[in-house]
């Protein structure tokens, strides 16, 4: 281990506003609340984090639902694959106002929203939270998205964030239209607020223009938290530039070490400090009184994912159709540069070393889908405590995005055995320190 830190683990729960977990299968566990359509469902579940003194959810999210897998949504609704997908607006708005310190995370697309829309919402979410929101920036993925919106195809990879570069310039400035203090609100006077002190963005780029000012007052963060998962070469400078809190996948210590100190580098060479970003990464967690228990849970839950999640899951995730192709047919070269969704994933996987001669081999390495998409940390609380104290202490992260294989009680069950051991230990807070998720986070204010 690297020694002790100077500051505490962060902990964000991942999360759909979906049929199921980042688990396609937990829909199918018989611990599963099926209210998954009502506000209830995912107040309890932010009541049950903020209980357990997480920073923040995190919803994850697509604009279609999986339908590149032979062109089609049958897989996908029969089996349940992510197939509903609600809009998160109300969702985050129902989260919060059920609890008082817990931040929430929306995501929200770059491509098919405008930036003028993607401001007033967040700085509109940010003040009715009393300062809680993030914003999860995403290029979306897949044709499917397109079509959706009235576009043949996606855009390239590179053109999405050089596009996203400038909705970003745009949302910022827009945030940053009014000053703090430029409302005055004096009744006797007359004035609301002083005009000295609201401005015209007047922004005009090569895609995009935006006059301003925004319509809401400057939200109560500077700017609601931005968040990232771009996991690309392109998606890592993106973050560099604009992402304070980075979602990053990885399997190893040593994998988080390398991308950990790679965007840091990166935010550095952009003029930002390396405390002005935070690197949290996935893992399920699988928790029992016993290892023995634990496994056997574990077991159970790998035992209800379908043949169909993989081959649907993945051909979303890389704008490809891998219906098109049987499983022993030999991959090529072609293949890998026809994907044009996740690049993060794609490249990832070919750097791995790994040989996938057929397709086949592709998909079952790339675990999607599955459990093992994720790391797993399975055992005692004193056992997961255990990985997740030694991930954090090495610098393989600054904290954990954890994803839940069934719902509420994979939540529930983490809150009552884990977070205690993590607390005793010193390696995560005890209490939230600040009213709002900026605060928390440990992050300056914009």
């Amino acid at each position: 281990m690297a020694g002790d830190r100077d500051y505490k683990m962060i902990l964000g729960a991942f999360l759909q506003a979906a049929n199921c977990s980042n688990y396609a299968a937990s829909w199918r566990h018989p611990a599963s609340d099926p209210g998954f359509l009502t506000a209830e469902y995912y107040q309890e579940i932010a009541r049950t984090l903020e209980q357990g003194k997480f920073h923040f959810g995190f919803i994850d999210d697509r604009l279609a639902m999986p339908s590149r897998y032979n062109d089609s949504v049958e897989d996908t609704i029969r089996h349940g694959i992510r197939a509903v997908k609600l809009d998160l607006t109300p969702v985050v708005m129902a989260m919060t106002l059920a609890t008082r310190y817990l931040g929430v995370s929306a995501t929200y697309s770059t491509t098919y929203h405008a930036p003028f829309h993607i401001a007033r919402l967040f700085s509109t979410l940010d003040h009715f939270s009393g300062g809680r929101a993030a914003w999860n920036v995403v290029t979306s993925l897949n044709d499917s998205e397109a079509q959706n919106f009235g576009t043949d195809a996606h855009e390239g990879h590179e053109t999405r964030y050089d596009r996203a570069d400038e909705v970003l310039e745009i949302i910022t400035g827009l945030w940053d239209s009014w000053e703090d203090d430029a409302l005055v609100l004096d009744k006797k006077a007359g004035t609301f607020a002083d005009p000295d002190k609201v401005r015209r963005l007047d922004y005009e780029g090569e895609w995009l223009s935006s006059r301003g000012p925004l319509t809401v007052p400057r939200p109560p963060q500077g700017y609601p938290v931005i968040m990232q998962a771009g996991q690309s070469v392109r998606g890592r400078e993106f973050a560099a530039r604009w992402a304070e809190t980075v979602f990053a996948i990885f399997r190893s210590m040593d994998a988080g070490r390398e991308i950990c100190n790679d965007l840091k580098t990166r935010a550095e060479r952009h003029g930002r400090s390396a405390d002005d970003m935070k690197v949290v990464t996935a893992a399920y967690a699988v928790v029992g009184e016993t290892e023995s228990m634990a496994r056997d849970k574990l077991a159970y839950i790998e035992s209800i994912a379908h043949p169909s999640d993989t081959p649907v899951l993945l051909s979303e995730l890389l704008n490809y159709d891998f219906g098109q192709h049987s499983s022993d047919e030999l991959l090529e070269d072609k293949h890998l540069d026809a994907i044009s969704g996740s690049r993060g994933l794609a490249e990832r996987m070919m750097a791995s070393g790994i040989e996938y001669p057929t397709f086949g081999d592709f998909l079952d390495q790339s675990r999607r889908g599955t459990i093992w998409e994720l790391p797993v940390f399975v055992g005692s609380p004193t056992q997961i405590a255990d990985e997740m104290e030694e991930w954090f202490r090495s610098g393989a992260c600054d904290g954990f995005m954890v994803a839940a294989p069934y719902l509420p009680g994979a939540y529930q069950d983490f809150v009552r055995m884990i977070v205690p051991e993590l607390q005793r230990r010193g390696v995560f807070h005890k209490d939230y320190k600040s009213d709002t998720l900026r605060g928390n986070l440990g992050l300056r204010r914009p």
